[in-house]
């Protein structure tokens, strides 16, 4: 049996890699993979997601979602992924063009017509789901599961001292994916920041087949702004843990807990506020995942990789 999942995402060097790392997994099924802005504009992920489609030499769809969040001005990150999103790597442009049709409208077609629930896995902002969700509420009982990268509790934001990034962009679409009552996998801060590209990792990948080279070359030029923000010995690698979650879920630790978010302070616009220690009433919306077995993803995304 395999889980069929869609990837919404903001590629970004991570982001591929998860995407990549989906694609060579035969327990996933790709129905799609919808864009949204965020790293970079809306062009730029659409066309970084095709590229990453062509590399992997698996066909998938790529469907072009939302330009902007539902209530803000988009903020990016051209200071961290470079102004295509995709440097350190140079990659012919795709040949292929996005399929028709908005992102969020297909994904509304795509759960309604599915013979099973649908596991969706945003790696961005979430205003795809969040706009999903407000266009057709009637959909989350076709979704399985939302497993998602973004917030923190412990090491709090990355882009304000309070906030992760994909969650600062737009919180009001986050705010209706946490309180979707949809079973929620989060994976936070707190995990990627053990999920480090150190030099010998970073070295294995690149020896892992057809993509090795072009993946080590995107986390080298990703992992130099977090060596000398953090002074680790490598840079988090964020979004493929949400892949792999959904392959070694044994590789994760986590627990159920209450997260809101926060909307209304300009100081903490985007936290994820976490009820980690059960210190109130609110009940659990989702698992909230606290720690991870770094070198067991690490073997799991060479080897996948060296499948492609």
């Amino acid at each position: 049996m395999t889980t069929p999942i869609i990837i919404d995402t903001d590629p970004g060097q991570d982001d591929a890699v998860a995407i990549l790392l989906a694609l060579a997994s035969p327990e996933l099924d790709v129905l799609g993979i919808t864009t949204v802005a965020g790293n970079v504009p809306l062009a730029t992920t659409t066309r970084n997601a095709l590229t990453t489609v062509e590399l992997a030499g698996v066909p998938c769809p790529v469907r072009a979602g939302c330009d902007r969040p539902m209530a803000r001005p988009l903020r990016t990150a051209e200071h961290v992924h470079g102004e295509t999103g995709l440097d350190g790597y140079d990659l012919p442009a795709p040949t292929t063009a996005p399929a028709e049709g908005h992102a969020v409208d297909w994904m509304i077609e795509t759960l309604r017509a599915a013979p099973a629930p649908v596991t969706i896995c945003p790696l961005g902002p979430l205003t795809n789901v969040g706009t999903l969700l407000d266009r057709a509420p009637d959909v989350a009982a076709r979704i399985a599961r939302i497993v998602l990268m973004g917030g923190a509790y412990f090491e709090v934001g990355n882009i304000t001292p309070a906030a992760e990034f994909n969650i600062y962009v737009d919180p009001e679409a986050a705010e209706i994916v946490f309180r979707s009552g949809i079973p929620l996998t989060v994976v936070p801060l707190d995990v990627t920041h053990e999920v480090l590209t150190t030099t010998a990792r970073t070295d294995a990948i690149e020896a892992a087949g057809r993509v090795g080279p072009a993946v080590a070359g995107w986390l080298r030029f990703f992992d130099r702004f977090d060596r000398e923000k953090y002074g680790s010995e490598g840079g988090p690698l964020h979004d493929p843990c949400t892949i792999a979650w959904l392959l070694r879920p044994d590789l994760f630790t986590g627990r159920e807990i209450n997260v809101e978010i926060e909307t209304r302070s300009d100081l903490t616009r985007g936290m994820t506020v976490a009820d980690w220690w059960r210190v109130t009433d609110r009940a659990p919306n989702a698992l909230f995942l606290g720690d991870v077995d770094a070198d067991g993803v690490f073997a799991l995304l060479t080897e996948r990789l060296a499948r492609l």
